[in-house]
């Protein structure tokens, strides 16, 4: 008879149920994870709410959440780099290792990419996953799995830093103090930078924000948030501008707000997928765009940032809720943004 794990399935828009599905075998190159800890994600809440992110569309019954920790229970026979016992983060994206932008290193990029809960690849909102071990990481035994599980955005922080080139000396300012842009400022102070401003509209993030390590912080719904970055910089402007929130308002800030020949992260995803740049301004100062699309290379190095106290990633979690609670849990992170920064579900 097979065994049998709880599984939250989205059914519909804004319709959770738990099922029992059976518990996966692992295949010869993969482990059987007990899954922990699991974040949500604001694509989690995209597809939630609308049924889709731009072309990936959400067919039912289907299974969200990517950010996931937990226990290696059983491992396939040609696996040697985890054991039953040993605590990973999981890496979700596999990819095919075969075409140009794998063989270059660039594995993100790739257009075969399995990566969990992007439609029609389930998720792991469940109680055990079956992942290829090469994307297991083992995490030291002073952190836990719930740190394990964000380890996943963490690494979408450290790419954006690495693509901005952010390092000691510098003035950085983030737009947006969600989850994605506390990591972003968490990943440039783990790499030496030790003036980070905050800007966002929703004073619980910004209060967040700084109890994490902000040098600043700007509420721009009650100020001119450039006006304010020009005042704290001595009116020469931000060294790195990463922007997180998604908007064409900020977008633009981010331009007004850096010093010329600067470096513009693009990390937030907009409603509609388009906005309207100050380009005029844009190639008067000579600024370089960069643009980040989730990671590559990323898992050791933020796993280290966390083992060593660079980075209290912890710290960004506001909420934690049972995976038997799911339907509260995605309702209360989407009517609720002002105070949940971010949700964690604890798999029983």
């Amino acid at each position: 008879m097979e065994k049998m794990m709880k599984t939250a399935v989205m059914q519909g828009i804004g319709k959770m149920e738990l099922i029992k599905r059976p518990i996966p075998d692992p295949k010869e190159d993969e482990a059987l994870v007990k899954v922990e800890y699991v974040g949500i994600c604001g694509s989690d809440l995209h597809y939630y709410e609308s049924g889709a992110i731009g072309d990936y569309v959400v067919k039912p019954p289907f299974v969200l959440g990517h950010e996931c920790g937990g226990t290696v229970v059983k491992v396939g026979s040609k696996v040697t780099n985890v054991k039953p016992g040993d605590k990973v983060a999981l890496e979700p994206g596999k990819t095919c290792g075969k075409c140009e932008f794998c063989k270059k290193g660039l594995y993100n990029l790739c257009k075969d990419v399995i990566f969990f809960a992007t439609p029609p690849v389930d998720g792991v909102f469940q109680e055990y996953v079956a992942h290829e071990a090469a994307l297991c990481f083992r995490i030291p035994d002073n952190m836990d799995t719930m740190e394990a599980a964000l380890i996943e955005p963490l690494s979408v922080g450290f790419h954006a830093a690495n693509q901005g080139d952010a390092h000691l000396g510098q003035t950085v300012v983030v737009f947006g103090a969600g989850c994605i842009g506390l990591v972003s400022m968490m990943a440039c102070s783990a790499m030496g930078v030790s003036r980070v401003i905050m800007v966002d509209v929703i004073d619980k993030r910004l209060d967040k924000a700084k109890e994490l390590g902000a040098w600043e912080i700007i509420n721009g719904a009650s100020c001119d948030a450039t006006a304010r970055i020009m005042e704290l910089t001595g009116d020469r402007g931000a060294d790195l501008a990463i922007e997180t929130a998604g908007t064409e308002i900020t977008a633009n800030q981010c331009i007004h707000a850096v010093k010329k020949g600067s470096n513009i992260v693009l990390v937030g995803y907009g409603k509609t997928g388009k906005m309207n740049l100050e380009m005029s301004l844009a190639l008067d100062k000579e600024v370089t765009f960069k643009t980040v699309f989730r990671y590559r290379h990323i898992y050791p190095m933020a796993i280290d940032a966390v083992a060593s106290g660079k980075v209290n990633l912890k710290g960004i979690v506001t909420d934690i809720f049972l995976l038997d609670d799911i339907q509260e849990a995605m309702d209360r992170s989407v009517a609720d943004k002002a105070h949940i920064v971010k949700s964690v579900i604890k798999v029983d």
